[in-house]
């Protein structure tokens, strides 16, 4: 792969995957017309995608890590649980214990862990399928029409003012469905995890900061996996340069397009993205056809 193709198409990275409009659609879609053949290519993605977690890092970093640091004090809570309840069978006593989870932020980590879940199995059972899924145009064309319809969903569904305290384990987990399933090309993760916090009353300006920093995890996971699975492979280091400047200008891209999808889901105007993906989709299994 050229310097050229690695940062266009983590230009196209950073902004598909902030809009709803399928950020491994546009990829797949891009590598079968453009004929770019890579024999680590979702290496290449993966860090395409740790580009855009560093982008959210910067545009979240508060709520970040004030996240950080109340998921240490409760695990310090826990730790002084379990020893409040040894000295309390010990001693036969009545020592009271911590609440854990008695805050927004530290709800918040909770419901994220829920969410990775799900995620995770998905996400690593279906590995194959993806990598399957990306050499073909008919499906990422189908997911996108998919996106098209999850995306009218949303436009039309009433604004929530649910923020972490309101929000139930359950609707975490099946967040975290949608984003394991987005892993299939043209499936939006953006547009899947924002569109079904929004069916679940999430407050609009909530619904985007959890989609992001929901991906955080799940994407440094992949990462960790598929860079431990490359080491080792023919990978020439200078490829690993190019992988990088295409990582690079993906961050950039990606810092932008946040800030503008904040707005988006504020105003909420999804039709014109919903449009957009229905029309790519058609035009991505018409050229599927037209190729065989």
């Amino acid at each position: 792969m050229s310097v050229l193709y690695s940062i266009f198409l983590g230009i196209v990275q950073g902004i598909t995957e902030f809009l709803p409009v399928s950020s491994s659609g546009h990829l797949a879609i891009l590598k079968n017309l453009l004929g770019i053949q890579m024999d680590n290519g979702l290496l290449f993605d993966v860090l395409l995608h740790l580009g855009t977690v560093i982008a959210i890092i910067c545009v979240f970093r508060k709520d970040i890590w004030r996240m950080i640091r109340e998921t240490v004090h409760m695990i310090a809570d826990i730790v002084y649980n379990i020893k409040t309840r040894i000295h309390n069978q010990k001693e036969q006593d009545a020592k009271r214990y911590r609440k854990v989870v008695h805050n927004n932020y530290r709800k918040f980590v909770v419901l994220i862990l829920v969410s990775t879940v799900p995620t995770a199995v998905i996400g690593y059972t279906a590995r194959e399928l993806v990598s399957i899924a990306e050499q073909t145009l008919i499906v990422p064309g189908i997911c996108l029409i998919l996106t098209a319809i999850f995306l009218i969903v949303a436009d039309v569904t009433e604004p929530g003012k649910k923020i972490p305290r309101d929000v139930s384990y359950t609707s975490g987990f099946m967040i975290g469905v949608a984003q394991g399933l987005s892993t299939l090309p043209g499936l939006s993760r953006s547009g899947m995890t924002i569109a079904s916090c929004l069916m679940c009353g999430f407050e609009r300006r909530f619904a985007v900061k959890y989609s992001f920093i929901m991906s955080i995890p799940a994407i440094l996971g992949a990462a960790v996996l598929e860079i431990h699975e490359s080491i080792g492979t023919n990978l020439a280091f200078t490829q690993v340069l190019i992988y990088l400047l295409g990582a690079a200008a993906a961050g950039i891209a990606g810092y932008i397009c946040i800030k503008k999808m904040l707005v988006i889901v504020r105003k909420k105007k999804f039709k014109g993205f919903a449009v957009y993906c229905l029309v790519l989709g058609i035009i991505s299994i018409t050229g599927y056809f037209l190729q065989r």
